[in-house]
């Protein structure tokens, strides 16, 4: 029954935190509306298998390390911000790129898998998980293995319904490129807006 009740516990929480806005979400958005579903499935895997990494490594004992040692999550939230703000310029920035004859790309697999190690969200999604969804003295394997594939399945949806959701955006709004690069900008607003409740 304790097994029963953790994944029907557990995997409503994973689908919920991978499906909201934040990071991940917001750059998947603008990529799918810029380049489509092939040019950025890279950057879908790269989520995918980057938040799976660092689900692992959390779970490993990466999480007590930093709550051991404060100062490592300040050096986090910094590089993180920082590499954020210049994601969100990248974005918003796009269709000025294209005006100017510059050449767009979307994120690589290994851009996307690396900045999970940066994504302030995506830590304390994983801490948190583990703090919540395991138990002092319980079946440590089942319930990390629990962890693991509710975040993996969770993470293949959401990348995926995000990246749908940009493509969807770019059908609607046609080849406008006014049109193109509000959009760009809404979404590098939207993506330093998640530094907000992130850095507080």
């Amino acid at each position: 029954m304790e097994a029963v009740s953790l994944v029907l516990g557990f995997f409503p929480y994973a689908i919920i935190t991978a499906i909201t806005p934040g990071p991940n979400n917001f750059m998947l958005a603008a990529s799918g509306a810029n380049f489509g579903y092939r040019r950025t499935l890279p950057h879908v895997l790269g989520v995918i298998v980057g938040f799976f990494v660092l689900t692992v490594t959390v779970g490993l004992g990466l999480g007590s390390l930093m709550e051991r040692y404060p100062a490592l999550h300040t050096i986090l939230k910094v590089a993180g911000a920082v590499f954020l703000l210049y994601l969100a310029w990248r974005i918003a920035s796009a269709g000025v790129h294209k005006a100017q004859g510059q050449k767009a790309r979307p994120l690589t697999f290994l851009e996307a898998a690396l900045f999970q190690w940066v994504n302030v969200k995506a830590w304390l999604v994983v801490i948190n998980a583990y703090a919540l969804y395991t138990t002092v003295g319980g079946n440590m394997a089942f319930e990390l293995g629990v962890i693991l594939t509710g975040f993996f399945l969770a993470s293949i949806v959401a990348a995926n319904a995000w990246a749908a959701f940009g493509i969807g955006i770019h059908r609607a709004i046609g080849d406008s490129p006014r049109a193109m690069r509000r959009f760009n900008i809404a979404m590098g607003v939207l993506l330093v807006a998640t530094l907000v409740p992130l850095l507080m």
